[in-house]
């Protein structure tokens, strides 16, 4: 039968995290100049230095310290629309009643900008080759809906996408890209960084992520005159006058010089994480290689990821019955099989923290009915009693059978080696 012996393993004195804050000590010494100094606000030399060096790690121009990654996201929404449909009245967004081209397998704060500015998403199906927007799928949208202008791709766990074929599509259909790189700092394809290729990027320091401030985010642009206006939009917009003078909408997003003294001293160990995130992957493919299993996909000759979390996909064969509502999950176990819902709840018996893959967003309740395009076309209402065949919707198969693993670096060996073994036993 499956996995089922309770004492086979002592569970962690501490627990296993997905992934956790790693900090060194720098990060002290910058929050203490920015105490010291009184910059305690929305200014100070930790933001500016921030800015430049994000900018120079992402190989753009330009970068605008905001207090999240959402809110970047929601700038670079903000900024794309304008550019594309000009500037809209009081109480309206830049992109309402305009259709968005937008990942389908992502975190929602991917595509929520969109709706925040009155936009429509559209769903993207997802590219097995590399679990993030399909290039195919993309073109065929275009062909179904060709006045899109805009298209908004993610890049899932520190792996980049297809970008570079992404951004050619753009191109040629005469649309922006704005990419979500929140997990993929630091990571490149083609030679050139995650955040490069969007006419928009935005990067987060959120406190899971491969570096972090506890919060925080970046808004990347190649023009100045964006990043000024973003820089403006941020800190409520306010102009050039001896009093509060407002001639746009603003917002309080603007990143805290406290925050960025944090992501000041992180920024240096960038690529020892990455080193790190790397090593557990390598270990987890080692450990994993007789299982019925693979894990993320990347093109090892053209890409580098950050491997920010190593995930997990069972092979279709190898998955015993598991169904999931949208709250609850529930399986049956067999001998030689398992289910990320048996791994998932066996990893959290022994104290070890896991996650599922994002549920795409074509099945989420809030989008349900928006639509979502695959690489045969329009992804909705395909199922017919009456003929044989069906549907591919890569995204919702990964989400059934994939799961994210403990991918904390400071993991050590033997945590992780026994990590590897209650999985292991999840498929006697």
């Amino acid at each position: 039968m499956a996995f089922t012996k309770s004492g086979e393993f002592k569970a962690f004195d501490k627990k296993v995290w997905l992934a956790s804050p790693t900090m060194h000590g720098e990060e002290l010494a910058y929050v203490t100049e920015a105490y010291e100094t009184n910059w305690m606000s929305t200014v100070g030399e930790n933001i500016n230095q921030v800015e430049k060096i994000a900018a120079e790690k992402a190989e753009v121009k330009y970068a605008v310290g905001l207090s999240c990654c959402t809110a970047a996201l929601h700038l670079c929404c903000k900024l794309a629309g304008e550019r594309l449909y000009g500037k809209p009245a009081i109480s309206h967004g830049a992109l309402e009643g305009k259709q968005v081209f937008c990942s389908d397998m992502t975190f929602d704060a991917t595509l929520n900008p969109v709706v925040y500015e009155g936009g429509i998403p559209i769903f993207i199906d997802t590219d097995r080759a590399s679990w993030n927007m399909d290039p195919v799928a993309l073109e065929k949208a275009f062909t179904l809906y060709p006045d899109v202008k805009l298209v908004v791709s993610a890049e899932l766990y520190g792996f980049p996408g297809r970008m570079d074929e992404i951004k050619r599509i753009c191109e040629k259909h005469g649309a922006l890209l704005i990419e979500d790189a929140a997990e993929a700092m630091g990571a490149s394809i083609d030679g050139r960084q995650c955040g490069s290729f969007g006419d928009y990027a935005a990067i987060s320091y959120n406190g899971n992520k491969i570096i972090t401030g506890s919060a925080g985010g970046m808004l990347l642009t190649h023009t100045r005159a964006e990043a000024d206006k973003a820089r403006k939009w941020s800190t409520q917009s306010r102009e050039n006058a001896p009093w509060y003078q407002h001639e746009e909408l603003g917002y309080n997003y603007r990143m805290s010089n406290v925050i960025a003294g944090v992501v000041r001293g992180q920024l240096p160990y960038l690529e020892e994480h990455i080193a790190q995130k790397r090593a557990i992957y390598i270990r987890y493919k080692e450990g994993f290689k007789d299982l019925p299993v693979t894990m993320n996909p990347y093109d090892g000759q053209n890409s580098q990821p950050n491997f920010w979390l190593s995930c997990l996909l069972l092979q279709e064969e190898a998955m015993c019955p598991q169904v999931r509502s949208d709250t609850q999950a529930l399986y049956t176990p067999q001998t030689g099989r398992s289910c990320p819902t048996e791994i998932l709840e066996t990893l959290a018996r022994y104290n070890a923290e896991g996650r599922p893959l994002w549920k795409p967003m074509h099945l989420q309740p809030l989008y349900r009915m928006h639509p979502f395009v695959t690489a045969r076309g329009n992804g909705r209402g395909q199922s017919n009693a009456y003929i044989s065949g069906e549907m591919t919707d890569v995204g919702a198969d990964l989400f059934a059978r994939g799961l994210c693993l403990p991918s904390d670096n400071k993991m050590t060996t033997e945590q992780q080696d026994q990590v590897i073994e209650i999985v292991r036993a999840c498929f006697r």
